[in-house]
C-alpha cells in the first residue's frame, strides 16, 4: 500500500556530537536538484549496501545498521566528506553479499546524521543526491568501495502531455492520502509543495508497497517520461485496491449494522415469546441436549452432536443457517441408531406366517427359517442380503411383508425403479440448500428401527447415465463388510446397516451391475403352472377380493373349470397379478348386484364368466399339427413366462439365397445361419444331395412377427425345421425342443427351463427335447408338473435330428432333385453345341 514517510525529520545530536536543538530538513527543491546534478563526483566512494528497498534521488528515509562493515563504513565516512553511494542487493536474504549479487545502478548519497538507539544499534540518516553507475569495486574489505560515474536522464521535452503525466500522479496520490488511514494528512500539503517533476516521481516511487525489482527498474530508466509513466500505472494499481477494500468495508459494516439491528429485534421477540410462554431457542436447544445425553450414542456422536448443538447457539436464529443446523440436530435424535425390535425365534410360527401369506417360494421359506435358526442359536449375525429374482406378479415384493411380519420385525420399502441420482441413496451435503438425507436414512428414521426388513423394489430398473449411477452408491449399502459403517453425505456419521435384512426384488438380472449382483444371494422364483395358480386363487385371492368388496364367503365363489377358464383364457403370465384383476371384475359384479337387490348366481360357473369378462382374451397356446414338413415347436422365455414358438420354413427354386423374417434379433439370424451351415456340413449323414442347397431359396418365419425376438435357444428348433425341409421328413407328433446349437453340432444348455416345461404342458406337447445340461434344472421342478411328459436328453445335433424326424416322407413331398436335373440337362446341351 502507497506509504509516505516522515516528511521532516528531527534529527537529534547523539553519535558526532551535535546540538540540542532539533534541525528540520526542508522538501527537495528544483534548485536542490540543478546543484547536485553539476556536482563533481569523487574518484572513489564507499559503497554502502542496502536491502528491501532502493534509494531515490532527494529521498530522505533512516537506516538501521546491522552489520559490522556497515557500521564501520558510516563512521569512516563521517569524519570525512559523508558522501556515499547506496546500491541495493538483488537477494535480500544474502547476509554478506558478493560483487555479483548487488545492482550496478545506485543513488549518491549525503549522510545527514548517525544515531546510537537506546537497543544499541545505529540508525543512519540518509538523503539522496543523484543516480550513479558502479563502474568498477576497487576494495572489498573491510567495506566496498567502487569507481562511479554520472547516470544522466535523456534528454526530453516538457510537453503537455508529460505535464498532464505529472498532474496526475500528484491527483492520485492525494487521493491515495485521502482514502488510507494510517497517512497523515499533512502529507497532502507536502504533495502539492513539490515542485520538481523528477523529485515528485522518484518520491512517489520510493513510498509504493512494490518490490526491490521493481524500484530498480523506476530508478534504472533514464527516460523520465517513462520513469513517470512506470510510476503512474503503479499507483493507479494501488488506487484501485484501495477503493475496492474502502468498498468492501462499507460493505461489510452496513452488513455488521443490519445484523446488530436484527440481534436487537430478535431480543425483543424473545422477550415477547417468553412472556407469552412460547420455546425460546435457547430453551428448545437445551431440550434437545436433554435428549441427546438421554440416547445410547457411541462417543463420537455424542460429540458431534454437542459441537453442532455448540454451533447452534452462535448462529442468529433469524439466519438460514440456523434452521439447516436445527433439522440436522432433529435427525439425529429421531435416527433410529441402537434402537431395534426383538426378533422372534419361534420357527414354527414363522413357518406358519409364511405358508399363510404365500403358496410354493419354498427356496425363499427355507432361506429365512435358516437365518432365523442361526440367529437364535448364534445370538448375533449379519443379514443377508437377498435378491428375489422371478417374472412380475409371482409375489416377490409382498413376501417382504410377511418376513417381517414372521420375524416380528418393522416393514419398509423403497422403490428403486427410474432412480439416476446416488444422492437419492447417499444424501447431500447439508451445505446445500434444500439438502436432505438418502432415502435409506429417511426410511430407517420413518420406521423408527435400525433392523428393518427393508425391501429393495426394482432393482434392476436403477438408471445409469450422465446424471449418476446410483447403482455403484448401493454398492456400500449391500456389502455385508462396508454396511456397518455406512456413510451419508448429509449425516456426516457413520451408520450401522449390518443388522438391517435386504430384500432385493428384480425381473432381469441382465441389467444389474456384476459387482452388485455379486454382493447379493440370488433366489429364483419361477412362476407359477396352472395348478399353482388355482390353489393361489383360492386360498388368497378369491378371500383378498371378496373382503376387499364387502362380501361375505358365501355371496362369492368360483368353480375350478371357471377359474381354470379365467387363467388360461384370459390372462397370460407367469404370476397371478392378472388374474387378480379378472377375480377383482368377478367380485364387483358380484357386489353390485348384491347392493341392488338383484338375484345373482353366487358360485360363477364358466357362463357366468364369459358374461362378465366378456370373450376370450387370449388364444390357448396349443401345438399345431405336423402334416407339413418344415414346421417344428420351439420353447420361449420372456419375463412373463414361457410360450411355445413355432418355426416355420418353405423351399422356392432359385439360386440358394435365404431369407428369415418375424422380427429377429441377431442372436437368432445367427442361429439360422448356423443351422443351414451344420445341414451342408452333415448332408451325407440325412442323405441330401449337396447341390440342391445352390437350386433353391430357403425362407425362415417365425409367427406372431410384431413380437421381437432373439436368444439361443430356438437353435435345435430352427436345425430341425430345416433339417425337415430338406428331407422332407415331418416332425414328430407333439414334440417341442429348446437348446443352444454350435458349428461342432453340440447342444449347449438354456436357461426358464420350468417356465418352458409348463408352457410345453399347457400347450399339449408330451415329449421335449434339451441339452444334457439342463437335466438338474428338470429334477427341480415337482413332478407333478411333469406328469405325461417325456424328456429326451441330448448332448449333439444328430441325436436331436434321429429323435424329432419321422422316417417317412411327407404325403406330396418335393422332388428337389428337378432343378438340379435340369440344370445337368442344360449344361451337357450347352457342351454338345
Amino acid at each position: 500500500m502507497f506509504d509516505t514517510k516522515e516528511l521532516y525529520l528531527s534529527l537529534n545530536s547523539d553519535f558526532d556530537g551535535g546540538d540540542d536543538n532539533p534541525e528540520f530538513m526542508p522538501l527537495f527543491s528544483r534548485q536542490d536538484e540543478e546543484e547536485f546534478g553539476k556536482m563533481v563526483l569523487p574518484d572513489e566512494v564507499p559503497v554502502l549496501t542496502i536491502r528491501n528497498t532502493v534509494l531515490f534521488p532527494g529521498v530522505i528515509f533512516p537506516i538501521t545498521l546491522g552489520r559490522d562493515k556497515s557500521i564501520k563504513l558510516v563512521r569512516e565516512a563521517a569524519k570525512k566528506d559523508k558522501i556515499i553511494a547506496v546500491v541495493a542487493q538483488q537477494n535480500p536474504d544474502i547476509e554478506d553479499p558478493a560483487q555479483e549479487d548487488l545492482y550496478t545502478v545506485g543513488t549518491l548519497a549525503h549522510i545527514i546524521r548517525t544515531m546510537r538507539m537506546p537497543d544499541g544499534t545505529t540508525t543512519l540518516i540518509i538523503q539522496g543526491r543523484k543516480r550513479i553507475n558502479i563502474d568498477e569495486y576497487t576494495q572489498t574489505e573491510p567495506y566496498f568501495k567502487a569507481k562511479i560515474s554520472n547516470l544522466l536522464d535523456a534528454p526530453i521535452t516538457e510537453d503537455g502531455e508529460f505535464d498532464a503525466i505529472i498532474h496526475s500522479i500528484r491527483d492520485i496520490s492525494e487521493k491515495i492520502i485521502n482514502l488510507a488511514p494510517n497517512i497523515p494528512t499533512e502529507a497532502n500539503i507536502a504533495i502539492r509543495n513539490i515542485d520538481s517533476n523528477n523529485f515528485l516521481v522518484h518520491f512517489v516511487a520510493s513510498n509504493l508497497n512494490i518490490g526491490v525489482a521493481e524500484k530498480q527498474m523506476v530508478l534504472a530508466n533514464v527516460n523520465p517520461r517513462d520513469r513517470a509513466v512506470k510510476v503512474l500505472e503503479m499507483l493507479t494499481k494501488e488506487l484501485q485496491i484501495l477503493e475496492l477494500k474502502d468498498e468492501i468495508q462499507n460493505k461489510v459494516r452496513t452488513d455488521i449494522d443490519k445484523q446488530q439491528r436484527e440481534y436487537f429485534l430478535h431480543q425483543q421477540i424473545r422477550a415477547i415469546q417468553e412472556e407469552l410462554g412460547g420455546e425460546t431457542p435457547d430453551k428448545e436447544i437445551q431440550n434437545l441436549r436433554e435428549k441427546g445425553n438421554a440416547k445410547n450414542w457411541s462417543k463420537t456422536v455424542h460429540q458431534h452432536f454437542n459441537k453442532e448443538l455448540d454451533r447452534l447457539m452462535r448462529v442468529n436464529p433469524a439466519s438460514p443457517d440456523y434452521s439447516v443446523g436445527l433439522n440436522y440436530v432433529q435427525l439425529m435424535i429421531e435416527l433410529p441408531w441402537d434402537n431395534q425390535t426383538t426378533d422372534n425365534f419361534d420357527l414354527k410360527f414363522a413357518q406358519k406366517v409364511l405358508d399363510e401369506d404365500h403358496f410354493g417360494l419354498d427356496k425363499v421359506k427355507k432361506r429365512i427359517l435358516e437365518y432365523l435358526a442361526v440367529l437364535k442359536l448364534k445370538g448375533d449375525m449379519k443379514s443377508p442380503i437377498i435378491c428375489l429374482y422371478g417374472p412380475p406378479g409371482v409375489g416377490k415384493t409382498s413376501l417382504g411383508k410377511s418376513v417381517a411380519r414372521a420375524l416380528g420385525r418393522k416393514y419398509v420399502r423403497m422403490s428403486l425403479g427410474g432412480l439416476h441420482d446416488e444422492s437419492e441413496i447417499r444424501g447431500h451435503r447439508k451445505t446445500y440448500i434444500g439438502a436432505m438425507p438418502g432415502r435409506v436414512i429417511q426410511n430407517l428414521k420413518k420406521v423408527g428401527s435400525s433392523n428393518p426388513v427393508f425391501v429393495l423394489d426394482e432393482i434392476d430398473k436403477m438408471g445409469r447415465d450422465f446424471r449418476g449411477d446410483p447403482g455403484s452408491a448401493m454398492l456400500e449399502v449391500l456389502d455385508p463388510e462396508q454396511n456397518s459403517t455406512f456413510y451419508d453425505n448429509y449425516l456426516e456419521l457413520d451408520y450401522d446397516l449390518s443388522k438391517v435384512l435386504f430384500v432385493a426384488t428384480a425381473n432381469n438380472l441382465d441389467t444389474i451391475q456384476p459387482a452388485l449382483l455379486d454382493r447379493m444371494e440370488i433366489i429364483e422364483i419361477s412362476g407359477y403352472s396352472l395348478e399353482e395358480k388355482i390353489e393361489i386363487a383360492k386360498k388368497y385371492l378369491i378371500p383378498k377380493q371378496s373382503k376387499a368388496h364387502g362380501l361375505k364367503a358365501s355371496d362369492f365363489k368360483l368353480k375350478d373349470k371357471a377359474l381354470e377358464m379365467v387363467v388360461e383364457q384370459y390372462t397370460r403370465e407367469s404370476g397371478v397379478r392378472g388374474l387378480d384383476k379378472k377375480i377383482a371384475a368377478l367380485a364387483r359384479s358380484a357386489a353390485k348386484s348384491l347392493a341392488m337387490g338383484e338375484k345373482y348366481t353366487k358360485t360363477i360357473n364358466q357362463g357366468i364368466v364369459q358374461e362378465i369378462l366378456g370373450a376370450e382374451k387370449m388364444e390357448l397356446e396349443t401345438y399345431e399339427n405336423n402334416l407339413t414338413p418344415g414346421v417344428a415347436t420351439g420353447l420361449a422365455w420372456s419375463p412373463m413366462g414361457g410360450s411355445v414358438l413355432f418355426v416355420e420354413s418353405t423351399l422356392m427354386q432359385g439360386k440358394g439365397n435365404l431369407t428369415i423374417t418375424g422380427q429377429l434379433g441377431d442372436v437368432m439370424k445367427e442361429s439360422v445361419t448356423i443351422a443351414r451351415t451344420f445341414l451342408k456340413a452333415h448332408a451325407s449323414y440325412l442323405e441330401i444331395d449337396n447341390r440342391v442347397f445352390d437350386h433353391w431359396d430357403v425362407h425362415v418365419h417365425f409367427p406372431a412377427g410384431a413380437i421381437p425376438k432373439d436368444g439361443p435357444s430356438a437353435g435345435i428348433t430352427i436345425l430341425t425345421s430345416l433339417a425337415s425341409l430338406f428331407t422332407q421328413r415331418k416332425v414328430k407328433s407333439h414334440v417341442a425342443m429348446t437348446g443352444e446349437i454350435t458349428l461342432r453340432g453340440k447342444v449347449l444348455p438354456v436357461g426358464g427351463i420350468k417356465e418352458k416345461i409348463l408352457a410345453a404342458k399347457r400347450a399339449g406337447i408330451t415329449d421335449v427335447i434339451i441339452c444334457e445340461a439342463n437335466r438338474k434344472d428338470v429334477q427341480e421342478i415337482n413332478e407333478s408338473y411333469l406328469k405325461g411328459m417325456r424328456f429326451h436328453y441330448v448332448g449333439n445335433l444328430l441325436q436331436v435330428l434321429d429323435i424329432a424326424l419321422l422316417q417317412e416322407f411327407a404325403d406330396n413331398p418335393l422332388d428337389l432333385m428337378e432343378p438340379v436335373r435340369k440344370s445337368i440337362t442344360k449344361s451337357e446341351n450347352v457342351i454338345i453345341k
